[in-house]
């Protein structure tokens, strides 16, 4: 990302993209307290039942329009550890 991070008024609404993991192609809208955007979101899913802390890292954020719009992508580093499906040896199928 470049040093220049856009800017909206306190308060206003900014529109996320995420992008990889579980949420992959969703959008939220989020609230500025600070005339920014946050650096990096937890997103919380239930992967098998089990409430899972997916991190987001900030990539881009471009004004289009009056809108912001920041993409997130996975950071599976700082992310809850997820096995894929084809790694679980479980009988779910049989």
């Amino acid at each position: 990302m470049t040093d220049s991070k856009p800017t909206v008024a306190e308060g206003s609404e900014y529109v996320v993209f995420f992008e990889g993991g579980p949420s992959d192609g969703a959008t939220d809208t989020r609230i500025s307290t600070d005339g920014s955007y946050d650096d990096e979101i937890t997103d919380f899913v239930l992967v098998d039942g089990m409430e899972t802390g997916i991190v987001y890292t900030a990539t881009e954020a471009k004004m289009v329009g009056e809108q912001l719009q920041v993409h997130y992508s996975v950071d599976t580093k700082d992310s809850d550890p997820v096995d894929d499906p084809e790694d679980r040896n479980d009988d779910r199928d049989n």
